[in-house]
């Protein structure tokens, strides 16, 4: 064999994929899901303040958005199938970052919140890690819980920043200007590395159709597919509805505005530790098993916000859900990988995520109407807790992964 031949059929050392995972990390910092959700809360109060808006009619803002996504998840995700990553997350984070800038804008008319919601609702899954995935696990197969985990690691890097930073320089220069700064940070690191850096394996990326798995039709008559969607619709009204409320709710039991941040940022931290080691387990364990511990622990801290009362406690349930809440975002797009393949994985992806948007368009919603008639939020915080529970048990009845799939996966990539 010549030393020619020899080097054309060695392989790299390192796979190229981690390029496309780095830049999708800072993707997804920027996202829908990190940036706006997570900053959400610091925002309530200021906006109620110089409007006078109640906090449920805030609150309705966030559902809208949340109902959006839930309509436009599967129709991006069909794009995404049809027409790549690079492309669509371009085109979503361009319109969501001036989105986000024009809230410097609101007036006290609350129809001007709610369509700047509704735009932001529209495009903010393109830019979370539901548009990132395909690209990225068409590289990984052996390592690909890792890779997912370090995806979605960016929204954990996001939310343990962007609440700390929203509040300081709302404290400094006032809501108007933190919400343009936002804005231009989607538009200066999202943006950039997406287009040098975000593109499927060259084996997939021209016929994304052709890779291996189940059709649209075949994943929703299965079994597997209808818990995963009804585990994610219970712990979503749970862990949205706390996370929105979750500012504003340590303030009212007399914990300063400053440490309640800190808890955001707290639930950020955890959240990316959560999604780094469940990213770890998932390529070692039965991932329905990991995600049942998980979802328990995220039980478990909403109990403990029903009757917090000091900064120590804030913390420890923040670390409870953030950790939870970090796996849990990896389990969904590893285990439709795992259950059915790659062929239409963004648009099943989509659909997973409309369960999961509705039911976090009730949960903020909720908690401020609850608020607003009692002027607690303990006793439901407490039938949350139940619910995600429920959540949590659901994962323990889906089926073992398809050993044809498992033969099937990975379409031959040998990278470390």
């Amino acid at each position: 064999m010549g030393s020619g031949q020899a080097v054309a059929i060695a392989r790299p050392r390192i796979n190229p994929g981690w390029l496309v995972v780095a830049a999708a990390f800072c993707g997804v910092m920027v996202s829908f899901g990190s940036l706006l959700v997570f900053t959400f809360g610091v925002f309530l109060k200021p906006l109620s303040s110089e409007f006078g808006w109640s906090r449920e009619s805030i609150s309705v803002a966030f559902g809208i958005a949340a109902v959006t996504v839930a309509v436009s998840s599967p129709i991006l995700g069909r794009l995404l199938d049809c027409y790549g990553a690079r492309r669509i997350v371009l085109l979503c984070m361009a319109v969501f970052g001036l989105a986000v800038g024009s809230l410097s804008l609101l007036t006290s008319n609350l129809v001007h919140l709610y369509a700047a919601f509704f735009v932001l609702g529209a495009v903010g899954n393109g830019t979370t890690q539901m548009g990132y995935s395909r690209a990225v696990a068409s590289w990984f197969d052996d390592r690909r819980g890792f890779a997912l985990a370090l995806v979605v690691a960016g929204v954990g890097a996001g939310s343990m920043l962007f609440p700390w930073l929203a509040q300081r320089i709302i404290d400094a220069y006032g809501w108007r200007i933190a919400y343009l700064v936002l804005g231009v940070i989607v538009l200066a690191l999202g943006m950039p590395l997406t287009a040098l850096f975000v593109r499927e394996h060259p084996g997939s990326s021209d016929r994304p159709n052709a890779a291996a798995g189940s059709s649209v039709r075949e994943g929703l008559r299965s079994r597997a597919f209808w818990l995963l969607v009804i585990a994610l619709f219970l712990s979503s009204i749970a862990i949205n509805g706390a996370i929105a409320h979750l500012a504003p709710l340590l303030t009212d039991r007399g914990i300063n505005a400053e440490y309640s941040a800190l808890a955001v940022s707290v639930l950020g931290a955890a959240s990316l530790a959560g999604r780094l080691v469940t990213g770890h387990l998932l390529d070692r364990c039965f991932g329905p098993a990991v995600s049942f511990v998980l979802l328990a622990g995220v039980a478990a801290g909403i109990f403990l916000l029903a009757t917090a009362t000091t900064g120590g406690t804030g913390l420890l349930t923040a670390v409870l859900i953030g950790f939870g809440l970090g796996g849990e975002a990896d389990v969904t797009p590893y285990l439709l990988t795992r259950y059915f393949g790659l062929r239409m994985f963004s648009t099943l992806y989509g659909l997973t995520w409309t369960a999961y948007a509705i039911a976090g368009a009730i949960g903020p919603i909720v908690m401020g109407r609850v608020f607003d008639v009692t002027q607690s939020y303990s006793s439901l915080l407490t039938v949350l807790s139940a619910l995600t529970l429920v959540a949590a048990m659901l994962m323990l009845f889906l089926p073992a992964y398809p050993r044809e799939r498992q033969d099937r996966m990975g379409g031959g990539l040998k990278y470390a």
